[in-house]
């Protein structure tokens, strides 16, 4: 009895991305399917990094397919193939940058840095290729929380290499002044040094650059968020009263120039004593999650305020590395996931598929 491809799709059909709740048949992903006698093999194409869940999925799919009468041997390849996807009106994608994600806070002291970090090397463990720029100015802490440091390399005088450590390619004005030093710049100077270490980084083939932006909603987040080719933003808060009414002035910010919020962390929501296990909400209780459920956001995760995350931002090995199988990476590793899998739904960028068209005149 031959094998009819349209049972092999019905058969698929029945498996469900768990991330996405859709079939893998209805949404196109499955490729390249083969039938020769009784072996089968096809491609299933994720739009998003999920290098964990593969061997789960894939053997949810050859179980399905040896379900029809007939099948004998299956060979099923996942790959992970992250488009370039729409960013503001008017604003150009950058060479070598498929997708810029913008982590951001209204005030200071939330935990934006961490998160930002944190979130791109859950990317990078998904198997990712991800890049970090440090565009908090006044105050870089990537050089610390990833443990590089060093001057950037530069190949012809007028671009520079970025760094790179724990899978993770980094740039920040952190490299290049005195750590002591106090940066005394108005709001244009250092708005142009930001665009300057984005453009003239030369990023290698990224999928996700992560960018840690100063907290607030001033001239410099308002100019970058403006000419930043940014795919979408997330905002970090505590569930306190007063994060919360900053945390509301960024998504205003974000909103009015057209950068879509792919959702909100509360951080610091609850810590639990270390030495007794006594649960208290110092910040207080849910404050981020009712914000977010009032404005329509996606509620990404909350995050505990633990001394451990901390110490391993400092040491320059922060959660995903220093410990990639504990709770609090896990819930890093799953904002990543719902961060990865909202991009990979918006509509992707097709203009570099198309060849610029230059006019010129006869003469």
């Amino acid at each position: 009895m031959s094998i009819q491809e349209s049972d092999v799709l019905q058969a698929l059909a029945g498996v469900t991305d768990p991330n996405t709740g859709q079939d893998f048949v209805s949404t196109k992903q499955i490729k390249n399917l083969q039938i020769a006698g009784d072996d089968l093999s096809f491609d299933v194409e994720l739009g998003y990094p999920a290098k964990s869940q593969i061997p789960a999925l894939r053997q949810a799919l050859v179980a399905a397919a040896r379900a029809v009468p007939g099948v004998g041997n299956v060979s099923v390849n996942v790959v992970t193939k992250v488009q370039a996807h729409a960013v503001q009106r008017g604003v150009q994608l950058m060479p070598g940058v498929k997708n810029i994600v913008g982590v951001a806070s209204g005030k200071g002291g939330v935990g934006k840095s961490t998160t930002a970090v944190n979130l791109a090397l859950a990317l990078a463990a998904e198997g990712a290729a991800v890049g970090v720029l440090d565009a908090d100015i006044y105050g870089p802490s990537m050089p610390i929380m990833l443990g590089v440091s060093g001057k950037p390399e530069s190949l012809d005088g007028k671009s520079m290499e970025p760094l790179q450590n724990h899978g993770v390619q980094v740039s920040s004005i952190g490299f290049l002044v005195d750590p002591d030093e106090a940066m005394v710049w108005r709001g244009p100077m250092a708005t142009q040094a930001l665009e300057q270490l984005l453009r003239h980084t030369n990023w290698r083939e990224l999928d996700y650059l992560i960018v840690d932006l100063p907290p607030g909603t001033g001239d410099i987040q308002l100019t970058l968020s403006q000419r930043v080719p940014m795919t979408g933003a997330v905002i970090v808060t505590t569930p306190q009263d007063i994060a919360l009414a900053d945390a509301r002035k960024g998504v205003t910010m974000f909103e009015k120039v057209g950068v879509p919020i792919l959702g909100l962390v509360e951080n610091m929501a609850v810590h639990v004593c270390s030495n007794c296990g006594h649960v208290e909400h110092i910040f207080g209780a849910e404050g981020g999650k009712r914000y977010a459920e009032e404005k329509g956001l996606d509620y990404l995760g909350a995050l505990p305020l633990a001394l451990s995350i901390r110490e391993q931002a400092d040491s320059g090995r922060p959660t995903v590395v220093a410990d990639p199988d504990g709770e609090v990476a896990a819930i890093y590793k799953s904002i990543a996931r719902q961060v990865a899998i909202k991009i990979a739904a918006k509509a992707k960028d097709f203009s570099s598929r198309f060849p610029s068209i230059k006019i010129s005149r006869d003469t």
